[in-house]
Formats: structure tokens, C-alpha cells, sequence
């Protein structure tokens, strides 16, 4: 399940799970967000309990864009232990995504 974070709740969500966590940002208008959002919420069901999945709308959290240097979206950041480790700017296609954070967070289906 892909949850949606707001600035708020942005810290405790990501900086209080245990597991790897793979963050969407992304916006409204973005057209190649939009053909990604439904391959991170399949990838998302594929790696179910093993990696969290979030989005941030760098409209809504602007801040949270910009602590992590968001320049282009979508941009996929894998985060272990609240610290980024792996970075993805663009869609992806389904396999290629499965495989990045298969690398990246050091996890299998």
C-alpha cells in the first residue's frame, strides 16, 4: 500500500520504519508521474511487507522537496534508516523499478 505524506507526518513515517523505504516524488501535472503511479502501486504490492512506498506531492511539501534537492520528478528516493541511499530521476518501467530496489534496498520479493 502507497501512502500519501504530507510535511507533517513526513519525519515519523519515514524516520520510524524499520524498513527500507522508497519515496515518489511527484506533482499533479507531471505527466510521466502519472504513468508511473500505477507501476509504484503494483512494485509496492510485489515487495508488501518488506519496503514501505510513499509519495510526496512537491507542490503540498514543498520543504520535504527541497531537503532532499528535488530538481525533477518523478525522483525516487530510497531511504535505509532515515538516509538516502539510492536516488532514481524518471519513470520506470515495471521491471526496471523491481530490479533498482531489489539493488538498492538489498531485498528480493
Amino acid at each position: 500500500m502507497v501512502r500519501h505524506l504530507k510535511s507533517a507526518d513526513f519525519d515519523e513515517v519515514v524516520g520510524g520504519s524499520e524498513l527500507p523505504v522508497v519515496v515518489d516524488f511527484w506533482a499533479e501535472w507531471c505527466p510521466p508521474c502519472k504513468f508511473l503511479e500505477p507501476i509504484f502501486e503494483k512494485v509496492s504490492e510485489r515487495f508488501a511487507g518488506k519496503v514501505e512506498f510513499v509519495k510526496v506531492n512537491v507542490d503540498v511539501a514543498p520543504d520535504i522537496a527541497a531537503r532532499f534537492s528535488i530538481h525533477a520528478i518523478p525522483t525516487l528516493v530510497l531511504l535505509k534508516d532515515g538516509k538516502e541511499v539510492a536516488r532514481q530521476e524518471g519513470a520506470l518501467p515495471e521491471e526496471v523499478l523491481v530490479e533498482w530496489i531489489k539493488r538498492a534496498a538489498g531485498v528480493e520479493e
